[in-house]
């Protein structure tokens, strides 16, 4: 029962498929009711209905987290409602591969508006209400690109690196309130945004090499951490990123 999330409700950005996906249906098989976001109603319908038919309990929350008029019209809608988010997950995450000389000004700014502040405004948010009930839980799904670099993707990984340090400032400012942050850093993920990458011989090849168990992570080995973090069985754990890569990070 440690790890029960029943009589909590979770939002979950970006569910319509790959880790978000994952983490909302775990959540819900934890017991808590969630409410799956992305910006296409049509491919949110069948994660609530895979969710209510496994006997799970959830609800459809169509909008895009970088626009604020659409996201303060739902959580409006979800207020009036009288719904109260305890959990929130910010899985949201866009990416743009390229050297700095051909990744503009504008370009940039809409990455790091995905990655970083949208994840900040939608928190804060849902903040007040957290504070009024004491407790909450806030989880950002950064990456192992935040501590580390590569060539050809600085604004994904300044964007990741700026969301590790923004889930440490908010473990820090909210703690008082019961208030827990944590984020999750996910290595290499056959998901459906990796697909091209999963079939190229050189990414594979790596893989192999410098991974430890040396294949991908299946997307629902993300699960478990997401229900830790989110769980009563995490009550001491604030501030953390919890890298889940099978070991790639710590390897040289």
């Amino acid at each position: 029962m440690i790890f029960s999330l029943a009589n909590r409700t979770a939002l979950v950005t970006g569910a319509s498929r790959g880790l978000g996906r994952v983490i909302a249906v775990a959540l819900a098989q934890a017991g808590a009711h969630v409410i799956v976001n992305g910006r296409d109603a049509g491919r949110l319908a069948p994660v609530v209905q895979a969710i209510k038919e496994a006997g799970g309990s959830a609800r459809a929350c169509a909008f895009d987290i970088a626009d604020g008029e659409a996201r303060e019209h739902a959580l409006a809608d979800l207020e009036a409602g009288d719904i109260a988010v305890d959990i929130l997950v910010n899985n949201v995450g866009r990416r743009h591969r390229g050297p700095v000389s051909e990744i503009d000004h504008g370009a940039f700014l809409a990455l790091v508006d995905a990655d970083l502040a949208a994840p900040y405004t939608l928190t804060r948010a849902l903040l007040p209400g957290m504070i009024a009930r004491g407790s909450g839980r806030i989880i950002n799904i950064c990456s192992i690109a935040g501590p580390r670099a590569r060539a050809n993707d600085a604004a994904y990984t300044a964007a990741k690196g700026g969301l590790a340090a923004l889930t440490r400032a908010m473990a820090m400012e909210f703690a008082p309130h019961g208030i827990l942050v944590n984020g999750i850093a996910p290595g290499f993920f056959a998901t459906e945004t990796n697909e091209a990458m999963t079939r190229d011989p050189k990414v594979q090849r790596f893989v192999e090499e410098h991974i430890p168990l040396g294949r991908w992570g299946e997307p629902h080995e993300i699960a478990g951490a997401a229900v830790f973090l989110a769980s009563d069985a995490a009550s001491y754990v604030n501030g953390h990123i919890l890298t889940v890569d099978a070991g790639l990070s710590v390897s040289f």
